[in-house]
């Protein structure tokens, strides 16, 4: 007997991993950009924001369907493009300055009080 109100899943049954969205900034407002399943996962996405695939990112949010999850990454996916860059020896590229500055947490150095 079919169930009123009831819809098929995003995620197909079994795949338990987790899936990366993009909020994305335009004239008209902030959305949720459209991506296929199975590129939203964390690789493609700091590559596609690396490329220039968004327009003025502003947040990443990771979600589990399975494991009843969803969270706010977007400090992590800052501090990753930041460390690539480093480790490549380039600036953050332009379109991700603000994102990167935005989320990436400053390193709280201690101050040692000298007698």
């Amino acid at each position: 007997m079919p169930r009123t109100g009831w819809s098929p899943g995003t995620v197909p049954y079994g795949a338990d991993e987790t899936v990366y969205l993009v909020v994305d900034s335009f004239s008209s407002g902030s959305v949720y950009r459209e991506t296929e399943i199975e590129k939203a996962d964390l690789e493609t996405i700091v590559g596609d924001l690396l490329s220039g695939q968004y327009n003025s990112p502003v947040r990443v949010v990771a979600f589990n369907t399975l494991e009843h999850w969803s969270e706010d990454v977007s400090s992590d996916i800052a501090a990753e493009i930041q460390m690539r860059c480093d480790m490549d020896g380039v600036p953050v590229p332009d379109h991700l300055t603000d994102f990167v500055q935005t989320h990436i947490h400053p390193v709280r150095q201690l101050t040692l009080r000298l007698a």
